[in-house]
């Protein structure tokens, strides 16, 4: 089986409290740290993946980006999916191609921009566009940013998650999504669900998946633990 057939593997016939967990590795290092503490795939977050390059979230360049998660896939025999933003403004072959050079089995499309939500016809519109250069070689993970944007009506984000499904997303992410609203969400959707974890801040993995997660992801938290964790060894060398 391909690696994309792994992975689409991995999202279907989850029991609940058992979700796919999947890491975010920010550069080839903490990939294999991850890997090798046996996670069957991962999922890079593009504000990690900004930091350690040194950029603000939102504003690495598309060849950097591509060239990161390049070098992530080329550490790891897993599976790796990538959070590459909008598209940065790619066509939809020239995406499709750019993310299949750089080895990777699926991404993250979020459907906002500057911090407004796109209007959810024109997004599905070019989510239909994506599926169909990529045909069944991508796993498309559609992220949905009402709740990021301040629209709490979790009917809004069922209704684009109806549309992005309908456009051939694999995947939804209602990210920012609150954790009361889980299950409402879970009944609405159809398909797997993505929902964010915060490990140690928020309900454990487990627990969201008891909740309707299909997949849990962390965006940059565990890069962000790590930096801590650095400045914490760095302050203790002045002592």
């Amino acid at each position: 089986m391909s690696k994309v057939g792994v992975f689409r593997a991995l999202h279907r016939g989850r029991a609940p409290g058992d979700p796919l967990v999947l890491p975010g590795p920010w550069d080839a290092a903490s990939a294999r740290v991850f890997a090798d503490a046996g996670f069957p795939a991962l999922a890079t977050p593009s504000a990690g993946v900004a930091a350690s390059l040194g950029y603000e979230d939102g504003s690495t360049p598309a060849d950097e980006m591509f060239a990161a998660v390049a070098r992530i896939v080329r550490a790891v025999d897993v599976p790796v999916s990538a959070d590459v933003e909008g598209g940065y403004g790619l066509a939809p072959k020239e995406l499709v191609a750019r993310l299949l050079e750089a080895g990777v089995v699926g991404c993250n499309l979020e459907d906002s921009a500057d911090g407004v939500l796109k209007d959810p016809a024109e997004h599905a519109e070019w989510l239909t566009e994506v599926r169909a250069e990529a045909g069944d070689r991508l796993f498309l993970n559609a992220r949905i940013d009402t709740f990021l944007r301040g629209v709490g009506d979790p009917a809004a984000a069922i209704e684009r998650a109806a549309a992005y499904v309908a456009a051939g997303a694999d995947c939804v992410y209602p990210i920012a999504a609150p954790t009361a609203v889980l299950p409402l969400l879970r009944a609405g959707i159809q398909g797997p669900v993505n929902v964010v974890g915060r490990p140690g801040e928020g309900p454990s993995p487990a627990e969201l998946g008891e909740l309707g997660a299909t997949r849990v992801t962390f965006g940059p938290g565990l890069q962000r633990r790590a930096e801590r964790a650095v400045r914490e060894i760095a302050a203790g060398l002045t002592k």
